[in-house]
């Protein structure tokens, strides 16, 4: 009973299903055309293996200095560090553990792999300690970490970086942001601020309007990849534009769950909760592998 009672606060904080994120690593592989690799799909596990110890104690080390922010919160309350369900000596020695582990993970991938876990690591502690509370950068920011898990997938297979697959990584994470900022304030109403202060900066118009700008970019941008000459060249395909009614419909019905039933504070939680989603992204993920490796 006390082993429970230790670990599974440890294994709540570590937010398992965030994990999701961390996917963003495999897009190089596929667009690479080396899902084939059985060598390269090893590697790539390996490396999710990895931002998942890293971005564990990252959620570790935000809930902690976060703690009294997140009492105010009608959810993260309940998180183990600010209930009171998880010490914060236990915490400490749990982020430190994950560092460790996932850094020595990494440096026995590769050095240049290492370098770019160490940036990982930086941004997301200068985010948590300064850049969260700059208006429109806190999104940005979480945006750039996506960019580098996509950017760390590449290097970790030995591929060049595709500037189409960061570009649209910047974009789809500033639209998902902006929808988690919109949800948060709705949420919180009068005391959005005392949860987040950064929040009394957005209002529900401001970020409507801020969502609308980065939907039609991201479906412009994506569209213009798909019909790019230089990467049809590159991927041996021009079909890659029948990916596109799925990346469409994708953010037109995020932007219902964010609109009509106030959903979108989690997007992770919304990918594995909501069927019609889920199904896009895994229709989408098929139609990309027959496009790129059947037809």
């Amino acid at each position: 009973m006390y082993f429970y009672r230790m670990i599974y606060p440890l294994i709540k904080s570590a937010r398992p299903s965030q994990w999701l994120k961390n996917l963003i690593l495999f897009a190089a592989l596929i667009f690479a055309g080396e899902i084939m690799s059985t060598e390269n799909i090893v590697r790539v596990l390996e490396a999710f293996i990895v931002f998942c110890f890293l971005s564990s104690g990252l959620y570790l080390f935000n809930d902690l200095k976060d703690k009294e922010k997140d009492k105010q919160h009608p959810l993260k309350k309940l998180r183990p560090i600010a209930s009171g369900e998880l010490s914060q000596t236990a915490a400490l020695v749990f982020v430190a553990l994950l560092f460790t582990v996932g850094l020595s993970g990494a440096l026995y991938l590769s050095q240049e792999f290492f370098t770019v876990t160490l940036l990982f690591i930086s941004f997301n502690l200068l985010y948590t300690l300064f850049l969260k509370n700059i208006v429109i950068i806190d999104v940005m920011s979480i945006a750039v970490s996506f960019v580098i898990r996509a950017y760390a997938g590449a290097v970790v297979i030995g591929v060049p970086t595709s500037k189409w697959l960061l570009i649209n990584t910047l974009l789809l994470a500033m639209f998902l942001g902006f929808g988690k900022r919109r949800h948060e304030l709705i949420l919180l109403e009068g005391e959005a601020s005392n949860h987040r202060k950064i929040l009394s900066r957005y209002s529900p118009y401001l970020l409507d309007q801020l969502i609308g700008v980065v939907t039609a970019s991201v479906v412009v941008m994506y569209m213009l990849y798909t019909f790019s000459p230089e990467v049809s060249a590159k991927l041996h395909t021009d079909k890659l534009f029948l990916t596109i009614p799925f990346i469409v419909y994708g953010i037109f019905r995020y932007l219902y769950l964010i609109h009509k039933e106030e959903k979108g504070g989690s997007p992770t939680k919304v990918m594995i909760s909501d069927i019609p989603i889920m199904a896009t992204v895994i229709l989408w993920i098929l139609t990309v592998i027959l496009v790129l490796y059947i037809l």
